[in-house]
């Protein structure tokens, strides 16, 4: 099974007919965002139908895609000792004809077995010698059975390699492509002809054209298969681009709300040049510590995460005092530090917004398999039922820890303060 580059100037459906599995690996870059409104269903197939896209020659997708061989193998290691099994039990011939047979059937299970651990294993593909190892097989004990079997057994002998011929069909339809699939179905002519040559001395064209709706039944039935796993994959790939696109716009929209739009709130509040400097040069570092982060630089514990967050709370006059307990800072992977950093940094922001105080607890400790974080303040609350969340606490807050496992819980009552529960597991 050969990794073959996508041509994105062909269709995927044509493509895919012509190359084969390893077109399902092509990523549907082009695909655009779904209409608002309902779209035709021969639209949707016409869009998921664009081009090609990028074939990776390496990675998860292509090495899933090369499993659909998986099935014609197992086909053919049920079917071929079934057919033995059936040729068998009369015992006409005697062990001459039974052992050549059997033999045949063991070499076919071998290669199929061989073949599934392959796909399984250290080498997750069907080379080209292995594929043509197939068809020799198939061609050798096809002749080797029509010279031995007796004239009353022909057909039940012949059917032993001709299951694992019919499996090679669609072995080759779903791996390689259609053309290939047709041109070994076309074999079965010669082939049988000249079967029933060695066995009965004579050419029988009429009985060859006979038993060739069973060999185009396999093509088709491969093909079609290979048209709904690709469309199938297509479509739930193009869903996954959607989706990630969703996701990457809320996390853009999140970090924007969480630091820029919160320093220009706050920047708005002050006309001390030397205070807006300092804002500036404070964002511009939150920002810098944000893309080293992204780039995988190295991140800082969570307590010097927290100590950082509370002083930067600190020049907008929240005092946060923080107390922590001994982590280990190895239990928590940096994107949970940093999901739940940003979660207490929307709290105080919260807090320094509409609590109407100036003074506030962080609480980190270890708890119920997870980093428990409290932010509390006895400021003047508010009414959970007559109050909805707005961006700040759904987005910032809720949506972030969800993202990574993690929940968020916020009891306040008017005068009594606020209470932000904060947990993600490790």
């Amino acid at each position: 099974m050969s990794d073959q580059g996508g041509d994105r100037r062909a269709n995927f459906l044509a493509t895919l007919l012509r190359r084969g599995a390893p077109v399902l690996a092509a990523t549907p870059d082009d695909l655009a965002d779904e209409p608002a409104g309902p779209a035709p269903r021969l639209h949707r197939l016409r869009r998921l139908n664009g081009p090609v896209g990028r074939v990776e020659r390496e990675g998860p997708l292509l090495h899933a895609a090369r499993y659909v061989a998986l099935v014609p193998l197992a086909y053919r290691t049920l079917a071929v000792p079934a057919a033995f099994v059936a040729f068998a039990a009369p015992a006409d011939g005697g062990w001459q004809v039974l052992l050549p047979v059997l033999l045949v059937a063991v070499c076919s299970v071998g290669l199929n077995v061989f073949g599934v651990v392959r796909l399984l294993s250290w080498a997750p593909r069907l080379s080209a010698r292995l594929l043509g190892l197939d068809v020799l097989f198939t061609i050798v004990a096809t002749l080797l059975v029509a010279a031995i079997a007796p004239a009353a057994a022909f057909d039940a002998a012949l059917a032993v390699p001709g299951k694992h011929l019919l499996g090679g069909i669609a072995l080759f339809t779903l791996v390689l492509g259609v053309p290939r699939g047709a041109a070994l179905a076309l074999m079965v002519v010669p082939l049988h002809l000249a079967s029933v040559w060695l066995n009965a001395g004579r050419f029988d064209p009429v009985g060859t054209l006979g038993g060739l709706g069973r060999v185009a039944g396999v093509l088709l039935t491969a093909t079609g298969a290979l048209i709904l796993l690709g469309m199938s994959t297509r479509l739930a790939l193009a869903h996954g681009l959607r989706t990630g696109r969703r996701a990457e716009r809320a996390v853009q929209h999140r970090r924007l709300h969480d630091t820029v739009l919160q320093t220009l709130e706050a920047m708005a509040l002050h006309d001390d040049p030397e205070q807006l400097r300092r804002m500036a040069r404070a964002q511009a570092a939150e920002l810098r510590t944000e893309l080293e982060s992204a780039e995988g630089g190295p991140g800082r514990p969570l307590g010097e995460k927290l100590g950082a967050l509370a002083a930067e709370v600190a020049r907008d006059g929240l005092r946060a005092q923080l107390v922590i307990a001994e982590l280990d800072d190895e239990t928590l992977s940096e994107v949970r530090q940093l999901a739940l950093r940003d979660a207490v940094r929307e709290a105080l922001r919260n807090t320094r917004k509409h609590a109407r105080t100036d003074n506030v607890l962080v609480r980190v400790e270890q708890h119920e398999g997870g980093i428990v974080t409290t932010v509390r303040d006895h400021g003047a609350g508010f009414s959970q039922e007559s109050r909805t969340a707005g961006f700040g606490i759904s987005e910032s807050i809720k949506a972030r820890l969800a993202e990574v496992g993690g929940s968020a819980r916020i009891d306040s009552a008017p005068g009594a303060g606020t209470r932000v529960t904060l947990w993600v597991p490790f």
